[in-house]
């Protein structure tokens, strides 16, 4: 059985609940979590985080909603659909690839908003999505 263990970022201004809602959908996609498995229960949650237990529920209430996990009574809350796709598994050539070129861009002095902020850039292009505003020329001019 594979655990997930949620990290609460107080400070990103993403709500508590979808940070864990985020996180599960992240480990569904990666393979890190798939059908049967048992997420932590909210007792466990809140051992480990010390967020309120209903922001656990809330979350879960959400997942259960979206169709990617079941809650059992008296039993816990179980994963009933994978997000994973082969190019996206933890063992995957791509994510190899994108961990070297992580190494790469970190050796070049880029810090984690700096290689966000091109990822960003890079995926929006990939997808077609309108490039993301440059805040910095805007700045000012109001």
């Amino acid at each position: 059985m594979r655990v997930v263990e949620f990290r609460i970022d107080r400070r990103s201004g993403v709500a508590t609940y979808l940070q864990i809602v985020h996180q599960v959908e992240q480990a569904l996609r990666l393979g890190l979590l798939a059908p049967g498995d048992k997420l932590p229960t909210a007792k466990e949650v809140v051992a480990a985080t010390a967020i309120n237990p209903n922001t656990v529920l809330k979350a879960y209430r959400e997942l259960d909603r979206a169709g990617l996990v079941e809650a059992r009574p008296g039993l816990g809350t179980f994963v009933r659909k994978s997000l994973a796709r082969p190019g996206a598994a933890a063992d995957s050539p791509l994510r190899a690839e994108l961990a070297d070129w992580m190494t790469r861009a970190r050796a070049a002095g880029l810090d984690r908003e700096d290689v966000a902020a091109l990822a960003a850039a890079v995926l929006a292009e990939a997808f077609g999505d309108h490039a993301p505003a440059d805040h910095h020329a805007t700045e000012g001019t109001a």
